[in-house]
């Protein structure tokens, strides 16, 4: 079985972890959040974005990033607008740790620069600063699962009021 870890590191945005959790619970991903975090997890805001999802989450805390790598090691990448490695270039391994940074700094510097070949940047236009940092945990996230062929989960939908059948539709 395939196991995904996504690590934030002093994230600040109740509402971006609550996404990111969202995300963690409906792929089976790992939740890691170290401390310190702009916000408390019985912020409203950030329950209202992880929906009622709470209870299907791996999530731990850290006080810090050196507690949290002599705890879990492994492959580690590390998503930052400074990376020089495209992110769908990189080979994701089973039990990846995907590691952002703070929404207003990132990662800091000499983490990445004691790390140059896991650091892995999604490609955007360079007048602009980043993306918000839910969206790039779920660029990251469905890149690793791609790799892994989504295991263990549902690859597709059905609708209420129809049946799929072949390429025609039948009201139920």
């Amino acid at each position: 079985m395939h196991q995904l870890n996504i690590v934030l590191v002093e994230p600040q945005i109740p509402q971006n972890t609550g996404n990111i959790a969202r995300t963690c619970a409906v792929t089976g991903a790992r939740l890691h959040l170290i401390r310190p975090m702009g916000f408390t997890v019985t912020d409203k805001h950030l329950k209202r974005a992880g929906l009622d999802y709470w209870d299907k989450l791996d999530i731990t805390y850290y006080d810090s990033f050196a507690e949290f790598s002599a705890r879990n090691p492994g492959a580690y990448f590390f998503f930052t607008t400074k990376g020089r490695k495209v992110h769908s270039d990189a080979v994701y391994p089973n039990n990846a740790y995907l590691i952002f940074g703070r929404e207003d700094q990132g990662l800091p510097e000499d983490l990445l620069f004691a790390h140059p070949e896991e650091c892995v940047r999604i490609p955007m236009r360079n007048e602009l600063r980043s993306l918000n940092l839910s969206n790039s945990v779920a660029i990251a996230v469905y890149e690793a699962l791609r790799q892994w062929d989504y295991p263990d989960l549902t690859r597709t939908g059905s609708l209420r009021a129809y049946r799929w059948e072949d390429t025609n539709c039948e009201e139920v």
